[in-house]
């Protein structure tokens, strides 16, 4: 019998009813079970990683990529991720986290050097993306019951935020396609895979009025192909050991393979000429399918410092590489 519930003894004069005896008993575990669970302590958030934005100055010379010096554009100790140029390569998007609290959107310029906050809300917001037309940014935001779902922010401040999507959660990352159809992320539910969706927007938002699966088990990276129109890359986490980088050509409705990912990486980005970099640890590989077989050696960025290097994001002129990585020389 449970010690604990051996130590409840009765006057020897009160004869208890059989079932009043097992309510006792039901009631005492309860307590027991009630107890415990008090007294464990509620676990932390799982911590975002410390890691830095750093942008290269990029050029091709002879058919060679040559990368400059990477430079740390945020210098902050906690989570810095997610670059995104604006169009006209001047300035950059971010997220960023800062004393600890929720994560808001930061604005780089190259010009000066200064770094703007852009959002200040109780909610997180991530992957910043000008949208088309050029007059609103969209964010993945956390809202207060930890939905998320996509949001817009006027470019222009001042302006209040605007849901885009109400009926497609929860997205995890989004690639704007057009003015009124996107390409998700959408993380699964009770352990299920997430799902690569294709979205097409009401004209008076926010409500999908077409919703298609294309795929299940995908990476985070949606990226546009270069002067490939409506077509766009991710990556299919076919099993643990054999990721794929696939081209989505919406127009002609299929899904071609290109390559097989650097083992463990799944972060990409596409120069202006078609070729696909992609990082393992502190190097850079290149491949472009017009004549590569493989991933080629593009650059080694040990000597400067880098380590762990994964998201990358490219300047719609190709001439500055954002890349989120650790350095071996701290902040």
């Amino acid at each position: 019998m449970n010690d604990k519930l051996a130590a409840i003894t009765f006057h020897s004069s009160f004869i208890l009813h059989p079932s009043a005896f097992a309510l006792c008993l039901c009631c005492a575990g309860l307590a027991l079970v009630i107890s415990a669970r008090a007294q464990q302590p509620i676990p932390a958030p799982t911590p975002l990683p410390d890691n830095d934005i750093f942008v290269v100055k990029l050029q091709t010379r002879a058919g060679q990529l040559e990368f400059g010096q990477p430079v740390n554009i945020t210098q902050h100790a906690g989570y810095d991720n997610q670059p995104s140029f604006l169009p006209d390569g001047q300035s950059l998007f971010y997220t960023s986290q800062r004393d600890d609290k929720q994560t808001d959107i930061y604005r780089y310029d190259f010009r000066g050097g200064a770094t703007t906050q852009i959002t200040t809300t109780p909610e997180s917001e991530y992957s910043p993306t000008v949208m088309p037309g050029g007059k609103f940014f969209s964010v993945v935001r956390v809202e207060a019951d930890k939905t998320q779902r996509l949001w817009q922010f006027p470019l222009t401040p001042g302006g209040p935020p605007a849901l885009v999507l109400e009926n497609v959660k929860p997205v995890g990352y989004h690639l704007w396609l057009d003015a009124h159809t996107l390409a998700l992320f959408v993380l699964g539910a009770d352990g299920q895979p997430s799902t690569l969706q294709l979205v097409t927007i009401a004209k008076e938002r926010p409500t999908a009025v077409e919703v298609s699966t294309l795929h299940v088990n995908i990476g985070r990276s949606l990226q546009r192909v270069p002067r490939k129109g409506q077509v766009f890359s991710f990556v299919h986490k076919v099993s643990a050991d054999n990721w794929l980088v696939k081209l989505v050509d919406v127009g002609g409705h299929h899904t071609d393979t290109l390559i097989k990912t650097l083992p463990g990486s799944e972060d990409l980005a596409w120069l202006p000429d078609g070729t696909l970099i992609m990082a393992q640890g502190a190097k850079l590989f290149r491949f472009n399918p017009a004549h590569d077989t493989d991933w080629q050696a593009a650059h080694d960025f040990t000597a400067a410092g880098l380590t762990h290097i994964t998201r990358l994001a490219l300047s719609p002129k190709g001439d500055r590489l954002a890349l989120i990585a650790q350095s071996t020389s701290g902040h």
